[in-house]
């Protein structure tokens, strides 16, 4: 297996096991006897969450264009 490959393997699942983590923990927050939060509020961390993923998806959907420098 290419450097790059395995690379990207080790980080790729680094990243995403810390990533689920955090979003376990913000499902903690859910505890209704621990603490008190308003619809809205829930609301606003789940449509943060799902923009994040939609924007994760694009970057691997669409590579990076790298500009080049000024053409005509």
């Amino acid at each position: 297996m290419s450097q790059k490959r395995e690379k990207f393997r080790q980080l790729a699942e680094s990243r995403t096991t810390k990533a689920l983590e955090a979003i376990a923990r913000i499902g903690n927050l859910s505890n209704r006897q621990v603490y008190e939060y308003e619809e809205a509020e829930v609301r606003k961390i789940i449509r943060a969450l799902r923009e994040a993923v939609v924007e994760v998806e694009a970057r691997f959907e669409t590579p990076r264009v790298r500009k080049s420098g000024f053409k005509l």
